[in-house]
């Protein structure tokens, strides 16, 4: 009979697969031994690898390289990486190894900019984008960058204001883009996003504050929803509505010349993941060229904010199960040795699924459980996966420890989660581990931050006299 948990996941999916392989029955992921760094470092903790950050920038460039060269598209593509999914100083020196640019969305990221220059990581030639709604010290570190000589730094307008607050600060001639306000599916709870300039608003907006203003030049128009990129009828009719814009503002603006269409793809969040990325490129350049070239207008240079694509799939976390609670007749509770509040506060927050499997034990029987986290909250659990309504897992036995692991978590957890922070009960944020490679190709790993003590939460909580 095929009881095993291996068994299980053989008949449910293709496997092994390119990230996620067996030695033994202990589970691999990229080729790291994951028993072995349980072994040295404990659980729970968290792990960065970092060559698969430049994996994913590179699989994008020649995705786009390769639909510009099928399409004969006169123009260029600018890979920039979205700071907020993760601004640690590893990701970004990661990153920039890989002739990227940057998009930022807060006062502090252009402190981050400033110093990465002085590190020679980036240059004046790099494109730092700036989004999001600016208040003054934001306006005033975009100004500060442009005025130190960063002609490449483009302020995304966000509202009508903005012209004129940069204007005050920035001393010679700068460029800005403006964000198309984007109209979100009819299922949200909004209509229109609160970002950007509604789509009627743009062109008349141009003309009041752009046209004739000879400080300000508009190089970019700036489109993204919400939902990301993907293949359905509601992205392509938002697309369409983005380059009609484009189009009417290229035909009176000639200094216009690029289309940011955002970030938005999808990461791997199940076995099952499914996602034709060289397609779904192809055809929005080929789009793009299309709609230009019936309206003869020069096609524009294509930026992108890849944030969670960039990084989200070089992250893990581990967690050992502690004990198993029969609550009813149905329900067994495997308790983590952490909290996924803490620790992963999409799967609380938006109840976001990433791919969980055991890293041991995949000889075992298995049975179905519900995971539960360490805080005295009720809503500290984990009770699905994204291709099934139900954990499946290697039976508990008190006298054999099973470690979960939860991957491609690497956008956006550990700010939300507030990292080197008070957590929910105080639970202590896990150590984190970088792991690399060598000039050799072999694996190394390094000890970023420890697990967190309780002076250092005593500490932010004013219990240090000291």
């Amino acid at each position: 009979m095929n009881t095993k948990y291996i068994d299980l996941i053989n008949q449910t999916f293709y496997f092994p697969q390119d990230e996620f392989a067996l030695d033994g029955q202990f589970l691999k992921f990229h080729n790291i031994d994951l028993k072995a760094l349980v072994e040295e470092y404990g659980a729970p903790l968290k792990f960065t690898y970092l060559p698969q950050i430049a994996n994913n920038i590179n699989r994008a460039k020649g995705w786009f390289v390769a639909a510009i060269k099928k399409h004969n598209y006169p123009a260029t593509y600018n890979y920039c990486y979205c700071t907020k999914s993760s601004h640690f100083k590893h990701v970004l020196n990661e990153a920039l190894k890989n002739d990227i640019h940057i998009e930022t969305s807060s006062a502090f990221d252009i402190d981050i900019v400033e110093n990465l220059k002085q590190q020679s990581k980036i240059t004046d030639d790099t494109y730092v984008i700036c989004n999001g709604f600016k208040r003054a010290q934001y306006i005033t570190n975009i100004a500060r960058l442009i005025n130190e000589g960063h002609n490449n730094c483009i302020p995304i307008i966000d509202n009508y204001e903005e012209i004129d607050l940069l204007s005050e600060e920035i001393k010679g001639k700068f460029k800005v883009g403006i964000r198309i306000a984007s109209e979100e599916e009819p299922k949200f709870e909004f209509y229109t996003s609160r970002l950007g300039v509604g789509y009627r608003n743009i062109v008349p907006f141009y003309k009041n504050q752009i046209q004739n203003n000879d400080k300000v030049e508009l190089k970019m128009l700036h489109f993204f929803i919400n939902t990301g990129i993907r293949d359905n009828a509601y992205y392509w009719n938002e697309l369409l509505k983005c380059l009609k814009v484009y189009i009417s503002l290229k035909k009176i603006c000639p200094t216009l010349d690029s289309l940011n269409i955002g970030g938005g793809f999808p990461i791997k969040n199940s076995l099952a993941f499914d996602f034709d990325y060289e397609y779904m490129v192809d055809e929005i350049i080929n789009q793009i060229k299309i709609a230009c070239d019936e309206a003869e207008v020069d096609v524009p240079n294509i930026f992108t904010e890849f944030g969670s694509f960039t990084v989200g799939e070089s992250g893990g976390a581990i967690y050992e199960v502690l004990y198993q609670k029969q609550q009813n007749d149905r329900e067994k509770w495997n308790m983590i040795n952490s909290s996924f509040i803490t620790t992963l506060p999409d799967t609380w927050a938006i109840n976001k699924r990433f791919i969980m499997l055991p890293i041991n034990r995949w000889n075992d029987g298995y049975e179905r459980v519900l995971l539960g986290g360490l805080t005295c909250d009720s809503d500290d659990y984990y009770n699905s996966e994204q291709h099934m309504n139900a954990i499946y897992l290697p039976k508990y036995n008190k006298d054999k420890p099973l470690y979960i692991g939860f991957f491609n978590i690497g956008a956006y957890q550990e700010t939300i989660g507030g990292f080197g922070g008070l957590q929910h009960c105080l639970i202590p944020s896990p150590k984190h581990i970088l792991i690399d490679k060598d000039a050799n190709g072999n694996l190394t790993t390094t000890l970023f931050s420890e697990q967190q003590k309780s002076e250092d939460l005593l500490k932010i909580l004013g219990y240090d006299a000291n």
